[in-house]
């Protein structure tokens, strides 16, 4: 992945002296660097083409290991990180300035050390800016997804092969994951969900301990990981010979989704695309179950900009 490339994006955030990154997908983005939220705070200050780092001593070395190409203010559990905050402000010129600060993923005592350590520094909300840039994806990126998608799918076809009634929706859901990891994945997504019958109807539900029978539906919403990358599925099956109620459902859901792709294209808006579907689905008179979003953008997290949802003027690029 090209990081420079990247780092050089947020020179667009203009009505910013610096932008602040803590652990987190938007850190992975810019500087490759994995690291998870903790009780000791790790924030990376880009600013100018440059990058300085607040940093627990214990992980100081990860970096340098990177080859990440940054200024490091490394504190100990001993003196605490108020005075490294401090000196790290203030050598970089900072004292006072606007920086961005990415509040989707920020929490508050970051927010308040950042405030504690210079009282003149203006904090200002650049998540949904961030979440902008990253929307546009990269051949390397698009690969990624592509084949998290695809080891997911295998997943998903051994996994039919296997299913049948009389196992829990716990059991095949671990099965999935199971396989999941046997088809190379990284990771998972997320838990593998299976819902079946009237559990089915549930958008977000749980995996329980319901018993599958014919003729339910089967609901399976699931994904694994190619590096960083995360695929994000749904199907929905029918157990057996579906009804006549159940084929309606079928095609009307299938007719829904061929309009929403039908309807993407460069400098239409995300609700027009949303509408496309919820049309079909309101017309087959449906639509009081429709009480969700169309769909969402994938990236290094599942849930991404765009948002195809009812009334988001954002319009589609190419």
């Amino acid at each position: 992945m090209d990081y420079a490339a990247r780092l050089a994006k947020l020179s667009t955030l203009t009505d910013v002296d610096a932008v602040v990154l803590v652990p987190g997908a938007n850190l992975t983005y810019y500087t490759g660097l994995h690291f998870h939220l903790s009780e000791r705070p790790l924030m990376a200050f880009v600013f100018g083409g440059e990058m300085a780092i607040l940093v627990p001593v214990l992980e100081a070395d990860i970096i340098k290991a990177a080859g990440v190409p940054a200024r490091l203010f490394p504190w100990t559990d001993t003196d605490g990180y108020a005075g490294a905050l401090k000196t790290l402000i203030h050598e970089t010129g900072l004292t006072g300035k606007r920086v961005g600060v990415d509040d989707a993923t920020m929490r508050v005592f970051e927010d308040r050390a950042l405030g504690a350590a210079d009282p003149t520094l203006e904090r200002v909300s650049v998540g949904q800016a961030l979440l902008g840039l990253r929307a546009s994806k990269d051949s390397g990126e698009i690969a990624s997804l592509r084949d998290a998608i695809g080891r997911s799918q295998d997943a998903l076809d051994d996994l039919l092969a296997w299913v049948q009634p009389g196992q829990t929706e716990r059991q095949i859901a671990r099965k999935l994951e199971d396989l999941l990891i046997a088809h190379g994945c990284t990771a998972l997504s997320f838990g593998a969900l299976v819902q079946t019958g009237p559990n089915s109807a549930f958008p977000h539900g749980s995996v329980t301990d319901r018993v599958l029978q014919d003729g339910d539906f089967m609901l399976i919403d699931w994904g694994g990981r190619a590096g960083d990358y995360p695929a994000d599925l749904t199907r929905t099956f029918v157990v057996g010979t579906p009804s006549d109620e159940q084929r309606r459902i079928h095609e009307t859901v299938l007719a829904a989704n061929r309009a929403a792709v039908k309807a993407v294209k460069p400098g239409v808006t995300c609700g027009a695309v949303d509408k496309a579907a919820r049309d079909v689905i309101e017309a087959a008179g449906y639509g009081e179950y429709f009480f969700h979003r169309t769909g969402h953008g994938l990236g290094l997290e599942v849930h991404e900009l765009p948002q195809i949802a009812s009334g988001v003027e954002a319009v589609m690029w190419s």
